[in-house]
């Protein structure tokens, strides 16, 4: 939804430009920010483990360990925020208007760092434990908070990418201090144990924090090649002109509402697989499996429908520009294709998270991108930008494939005497 806010202001407001500098600009923190996504899938992992095993202590030392982490990742992005932002423009290649402009959304943007960070922490706590209503909340303040100061600052006020990033910032922060409200209030209820609050023996218990660390380090490998899935695809969009960069970047609008939507089940999967491997309870597993993967996939056909149909009229509601919007209609119904075969990889994704299996995620990830990148060149070579798509969605496909063919070893790690049962 931030990027959804952030482009349909821009794109009705703004220059083909500042709309692709939205477009890098959202990349390049997709990198910074989602390269340390492990502090809210890791926190899950092992919350949801805790909870299963009925270790509330486990839970809130889970949260202060991850507290501590983006703390010290946060100051050094900002040490490090001069060589980040030269390095990352210096791999596009955008036009040197839209780097100019990239380059003000982000010297903005980072300030919100911290905030961004700490945020993941909570949400993975609030995840693991299944207060999704508390996770719901937090986004809603995000998002809402966000998309008034962007349409005020942005667009009332005149501001351009300016407002955008400083009302971004500003909705940052305020959903940190939400957040922790929140996660104190629900710990404190939970708080039945005789152990402080912050179980500081625990926080910094040697051979738990290296299970953390190895676990985060994994899924920030996951996370990275992930992420260059992406730019990849952003980087050879924008060899084709400002006008394609700027129309991919909007169908992906779509794709991130899509895989958002379809996140919930993930996001639910998570929190019960979790348990089911604190409490080593293989029926809940293979329940959860099942289920969640029903409901995915009947979701990705629906939403791949409302993509092909109302596409064009989402398109129309995200930028005035008319070469954008052709160009983006044209490729619409790969867009909808995306959506309807990428739910197998959210749900697997889930399973695998709630199992903290992060080593099989990592391989899944790294494999299928460089399919992705292998699979691009011949197809650009003959197709341009609709081969660039088909490989896209080829990416997906691959990765749903990797991490299926590990489920099975998976599943026996839970209960290895009954694993040969069917799921």
């Amino acid at each position: 939804m931030l990027g959804i806010a952030d482009t349909a202001v821009l794109g009705n407001t703004g220059t083909v430009a500042e709309l692709g500098a939205i477009a890098v600009g959202a990349l390049v923190f997709n990198f910074v920010y989602w390269s340390f996504g492990f502090l809210r899938m890791g926190t899950t992992g092992f919350t949801a483990q805790a909870s299963g095993a009925g270790d509330s202590a486990e839970v809130r030392a889970t949260l202060g360990r991850a507290l501590g982490l983006a703390v010290g990742i946060s100051l050094t992005l900002l040490i490090l925020q001069r060589p980040i932002i030269h390095l990352a423009l210096g791999l596009f290649g955008a036009g040197p208007e839209v780097e100019g402009l990239t380059r003000v959304y982000f010297d903005l943007r980072i300030c919100g760092a911290p905030a961004s960070l700490a945020t993941f922490a909570v949400l993975g706590t609030f995840v693991g434990l299944g207060r999704m209503r508390h996770m719901l909340v937090t986004q809603l303040a995000l998002n809402g908070l966000n998309i008034i100061l962007d349409v005020v600052l942005g667009g009332i006020m005149g501001l351009g990418i300016r407002g955008i990033a400083i009302g971004t910032v500003i909705a940052e922060w305020v959903t940190l201090g939400l957040a922790i409200w929140l996660a104190v209030r629900v710990l404190a209820q939970d708080h039945g144990d005789d152990e402080a609050f912050w179980p500081r023996n625990r926080i910094f218990d040697r051979e738990r924090a290296r299970h953390t660390l190895e676990a985060n380090a994994d899924i920030m490998i996951r996370t990275l090649f992930l992420l260059l899935g992406f730019a990849w695809f952003t980087n050879q969009g924008a060899a084709f002109g400002d006008d394609t960069l700027a129309a991919n970047h909007v169908l992906l609008q779509l794709i991130s509402l899509s895989a958002y939507l379809l996140d919930g089940y993930a996001h639910a999967t998570e929190t019960f697989v979790g348990r089911a491997f604190g409490a080593g309870d293989l029926s809940t597993f293979d329940r959860v499996i099942r289920t969640s993967t029903e409901l995915s996939a009947g979701s990705a056909v629906g939403l791949a429908a409302l993509v092909a149909f109302i596409g064009p009229a989402a398109i129309t509601g995200l930028t005035d520009l008319e070469p954008v919007r052709d160009l983006a209609e044209a490729y619409l119904p790969l867009t909808a294709t995306y959506v309807l075969v990428s739910f197998a990889a959210f749900q697997l994704d889930g399973i695998f998270i709630g199992a903290t299996g992060t080593r099989d995620m990592r391989n899944a990830s790294v494999l299928s991108c460089l399919f992705f990148i292998g699979t691009s060149f011949p197809l650009i070579d003959l197709w341009g930008n609709l081969g660039l798509w088909m490989a896209f969605v080829g990416y997906v496909i691959i990765r749903a494939i990797v991490l299926g063919s590990r489920l099975p070893r998976l599943r026996s790690e839970l209960c290895p005497e009954n694993s040969a049962q069917t799921l």
